[in-house]
């Protein structure tokens, strides 16, 4: 099976040694998003349901430049700087999926992510 590296400039652009996604086969592996804007590079702070709807749309530019979209994802990871921000995470994360259908998923609070970031999200998707 052929590995496939997946980049799009609507996206971050990745800060290590490492790539937007993976495609093998018919696996999508986004790596962990935070929240950079894209074409600026700068970590937006503040509100985190605007931090998170910003990893959200750096997931999605990575899901469309191989033509899917949330409802391929089969998994995902959230990582918290703090536990107690999850229902904000949660509702601004739960309104890209249908409730029936939604991913496998685990949360998990760190104490630090990248950049300072107080949220990050990996998916894994299926074509």
């Amino acid at each position: 099976m052929e590995k496939k590296i997946v980049r799009t400039p609507n996206a971050p652009a990745p800060i290590g040694p490492y790539n937007q996604a993976v495609l093998c086969g018919n696996m999508l592996f986004v790596s962990g998003q935070i929240p950079l804007h894209p074409t600026t590079g700068q970590m937006l702070t503040g509100d985190i349901k605007a931090q998170t709807a910003l990893v959200m749309e750096n997931i999605k530019a990575v899901l469309d430049t191989v033509g899917l979209d949330f409802s391929h994802v089969v998994k995902s990871t959230i990582f918290l700087t703090d536990m107690g921000q999850f229902p904000q995470v949660n509702e601004v994360y739960g309104g890209h999926f249908d409730h029936a259908t939604a991913p496998a998923r685990e949360t998990v609070q760190v104490c630090a992510l990248p950049k300072g970031a107080n949220v990050e999200i990996s998916v894994i998707a299926m074509a």
